[in-house]
Order: C-alpha cells, then structure tokens, then sequence
C-alpha cells in the first residue's frame, strides 16, 4: 500500500501536477487520519471489552461467595436454636422438682459444652476485600450497583461488631460460672478424667446448689443467641435480595 502511494506521488510530480499532488496528499493524509481513528476505536473497544468482563467475572464471584454466605447463615441460626434448646431444657430441669439427676447433669452438660458457645459469624468477604483494596470498584460501572455491594459489606461490618459487643458483655458473668464449676469436668470426650471421679448424685447436688448461677449464665447465652438469630434472618434476607440484584446486572450484560 505505501509502495503504491508513493508510485502515485512520484507520477503526479513527474507530470508537473501541482494542484492535483496537493488534493492527493490532504487525501492522503485524511486516509491516516481515518486510519489512526479507527485503530485507537478498535483499542478502546477492545479494552472496554476486557473491563466488561472482568467486571462480569467480579459480579459472578460475589454471587458466588454471597450465595455460599446465606448457606453459612443457615447453619448458624439452626445452631444457635439448638443451642437454645439445651439452654431451655435446662431451665425445665431445674424447675422441674422431680428431674432425675442424670437428667439435670445432662442438662448441665449439654449447657456448659454447647449451649454456652458464642456465636459465630464469619461471612466470605475475599472478593469484596480485592475489589476494595486493589481499587477495582471501579470497574463496576453501575455506580448505584456498586453503592449497594459496598451498603452490603457494611452491614456485615455491623453485624461483626454487634457479635463482639455481646460477647464482651457475656464474658464477664461467663468466667465465675465457668471457674467455679470446674466447666471442663463435663466434657467427657477430653478432659474429665482429668478430674476426681465423681458420682450422679453428688454431681447433681452441686449444680443445684449452684442454680442461680447456672440459670443466670443461661439466660445471658439464651439471649445473645436470639439476638444473633434476629441479626442472621436480617441479613440472610438482604444476601439473598443482592444475588437477585447482581444476577440481573449480569443478565444485563450479556
């Protein structure tokens, strides 16, 4: 191509065509004009095409990991009603004047291993973590979209930080409980041998004489497990409305 213009050049000037050879150069240089346009378009084009689909890849990610999230709150709410569960069946067993105590231990037990737990929360943040630390929100264009994934993993922060509030405040009427009635002699799967053997019934006389105590820790526990359950429905209700909004963007973009 270029052997061919300068051949057109090299005739025109040959033939004493003035006017004709400057019509032909501003021709010639609106041709590389064009061409350069039309090479920087293909380039942004093309460039904008990798941003979609990272973008698209992004959203898919956090589909992913929020989706695998509501199934994490799930388990944690159908834990933390078990939980409270072992927390009202020992409450009935005090209050139940003829409780067996094999049943008051066991009540005991399942308390002082399971239903004092605290809860847990730990959703799966990673992806929100690289689009935020990198500085790739960016390339999620919809900036109401983005707004809401950030509104989201706030939430997630408030949540985290009502789970340590309450786990401060229970901590405290935790350790007397915890301290006096030598809490690891009920996990028999580890460390009650540790400890002298002691019968049913004498065991059972000590955690009534500690009844208060108990009932009190129980009450802290049942308590802290409704309000988490309370903060997991919420926020299990609003993942599960973002999926929803994030498979559409996707939708919108194919």
């Amino acid at each position: 191509m270029i052997k061919l213009f300068q051949k057109i050049r090299k005739k025109l000037l040959e033939e004493n065509k003035l006017r004709s050879y400057i019509k032909y150069g501003i021709g010639e240089i609106f041709l590389v004009v064009i061409g350069i346009l039309i090479a920087l378009q293909i380039n942004t084009w093309n460039e904008n095409r990798k941003l979609d689909q990272q973008e698209k890849s992004y959203l898919n990610r956090l589909i992913q990991e929020i989706k695998s999230d509501v199934l994490t709150f799930a388990a944690e709410i159908e834990r933390l009603a078990n939980n409270n569960q072992k927390i009202t069946n020992l409450s009935n067993a005090f209050k139940d004047r003829d409780s067996s105590d094999s049943l008051l231990v066991h009540s005991a037990r399942e308390f002082m291993i399971y239903g004092s737990l605290y809860p847990r929360f730990n959703p799966s943040i990673s992806t929100y973590e690289d689009l935020s630390s990198t500085g790739n929100l960016g390339i999620i264009k919809d900036t109401e979209l983005r707004d809401k994934i950030v509104k989201h993993y706030q939430s997630y922060q408030a949540v985290e930080w009502d789970y340590n509030i309450n786990a401060e405040w229970a901590m405290p009427i935790d350790a007397p409980l915890f301290i006096h009635a030598d809490a690891l002699r009920f996990d028999t799967a580890i460390t009650s041998f540790l400890f002298p053997e002691i019968s049913i019934q004498k065991m059972a006389e000590e955690i009534r004489a500690n009844q208060e105590m108990y009932l009190r820790n129980a009450a802290v526990h049942y308590w802290i497990n409704k309000d988490c359950i309370i903060m997991l429905q919420q926020i299990s209700e609003d993942t599960l409305t973002l999926i929803e909004i994030l498979e559409e963007a996707i939708k919108t973009k194919s």
